[in-house]
């Protein structure tokens, strides 16, 4: 049997990007352009189609119609894969290539978090009785073989895997904290601890027994919860004694939680180039991906920077990541900062250590060293 058969991939993409300031608004948080290729999410639904999953059912709540019109487009266009819409699949599956002109109302209750998403869908997370669940998420970058992870699950027999990554003990407390005992089990797990005692990190990406997962889903739904994986399922299944193995990913990971992290992830992109632990070269070209786009360590009007062939440069760009469609003006100075699809740098400005959105707007972000907090941000 193969993962097609075996396994079901969640992806949570609830997110509003309330922590993202100007960069978050009116826009979906998973649709905030990344690396001067893609978006958010399609790092998640990329490296599902890479492990050879055929589907990924979306869990999302948020300004769900415009989410899924834009994965409609930009996934469900070729064979082999596509991005399943639970209630509202069906309409898409029959508008073919096209949007759907209505959708079925929304009858359910909203989601209060990660794990209620999993209960609210039920009858399409559990469809067909997957024997393992993949839960994802739609704000984290890296490119991973998730194939291993399935392998590895299944070998030990665990109720649960989860990665893991090792990281500078004074930034645990910023992520889920993780700690495992000599036999590789999981002997600890505290959300954003104070007092860290660990320096692994949950990646936030994890394979479930799925009847397993569901036993806690009903046991915890209706109590006093936070409805939530990290919060409520995993610290109830460590306290009962289930078998919960570590996986590590030794690659690159970041979870893009706030307009600050967003930018020093830039910042490392434009300081590593070739060098990079993820290289443009290496992740999902779904912006503009006609237009070819490089690093150059040093060009005309360019130093250290990523950015796109189409690029009409009058100025100078420096330790920057430009997405195609920008556009600089004559005597123009850009420090530091991403310049978003179809951005225009009127003549004569200086910007540095921003963000500058599509209609131009510049949203300024505190500037930090690149390299402060290793792979992670």
């Amino acid at each position: 049997m193969t993962e097609r058969d075996t396994v079901r991939a969640v992806l949570l993409a609830g997110g509003e990007g309330r922590r993202m300031g100007p960069l978050g608004t009116g826009r979906l948080k998973p649709l905030v352009p990344y690396g001067g290729a893609c978006r958010l999410i399609d790092f998640s639904l990329a490296n599902a189609r890479a492990s050879g999953l055929g589907e990924v059912l979306l869990l999302s709540q948020y300004e769900e119609r415009q989410l899924m019109d834009d994965l409609h487009r930009v996934w469900n266009t070729g064979s082999g894969f596509r991005v399943h819409f639970g209630p509202y699949d069906r309409a898409y599956r029959t508008a073919g290539d096209a949007l759907p002109r209505d959708l079925p109302e929304r009858t359910w209750p909203a989601e209060r978090g990660t794990a209620d998403a999993l209960i609210r869908k039920a009858e399409y997370v559990f469809d067909g009785d997957p024997e393992q669940l993949l839960v994802l998420h739609a704000d984290h970058v890296y490119r991973f073989d998730h194939r291993p992870l399935i392998a590895a699950h299944r070998a030990s027999g665990a109720a649960l895997t989860l990665t893991y990554q090792r990281i500078e003990r004074r930034w645990v407390h910023l992520f889920g904290m993780v700690r495992f005992d000599r036999a590789g089990r999981l002997a600890e797990f505290v959300e954003k601890p104070a007092e860290p005692t660990s320096d692994l990190v949950f990646a936030a990406f994890c394979v479930f027994d799925t009847a397993v997962l569901r036993r806690y889903l009903e046991k915890l739904d209706g109590t006093d919860w936070q409805h939530d994986i990290s919060r409520d399922v995993i610290p109830a299944m460590l306290a009962a004694g289930e078998h919960i193995r570590g996986y590590e990913v030794s690659g690159h990971w970041e979870d893009i939680g706030t307009v600050e992290r967003y930018h020093r992830a830039h910042l490392r992109l434009a300081a590593d180039g070739p060098r990079s632990r993820l290289p443009v070269e290496n992740m999902p070209w779904t912006v503009r991906p006609d237009v070819a786009r490089a690093w150059f360590a040093h060009a005309p009007g360019i130093t250290s920077s990523l950015v796109p062939a189409d690029l009409v440069n009058d100025g100078l760009v420096e330790d920057s990541v430009l997405f195609p469609g920008v556009r600089i003006g004559a005597g123009a100075r850009v420090r530091r900062s991403v310049l978003l699809p179809g951005t225009t740098v009127p003549p004569g400005s200086d910007i540095d250590s921003a963000v500058v959105l599509e209609n131009g707007r510049v949203q300024q972000v505190p500037h930090t060293p690149p390299a402060t907090e290793g792979t992670r941000a």
